[in-house]
């Protein structure tokens, strides 16, 4: 498995849903995080973050996602 270099997820006001971004590379992937509430916990934003890289098959460092709120 690959590992990426770093994750965002962030807060996407237009359409009201958060969103990871995992960078590998020059290679960037973006996902929505449609079912999470904006106000929930990093805990539960970092784990979805690496969820989702190893949905695409991508290892990414917990310590490594970065939340903007």
């Amino acid at each position: 498995m690959l590992k990426a270099e770093k994750a965002t997820v962030n807060w996407d006001p237009a359409k009201k849903e958060w969103h990871v971004r995992v960078q590998i590379g020059e290679e960037v992937i973006k996902r929505p995080l449609s079912k999470t509430p904006r106000d929930a916990s990093e805990d539960v934003l970092r784990s979805q973050a690496v969820e989702t890289a190893l949905d695409e098959g991508y290892e990414v460092d917990a310590a490594q996602v970065v939340i903007q709120r």
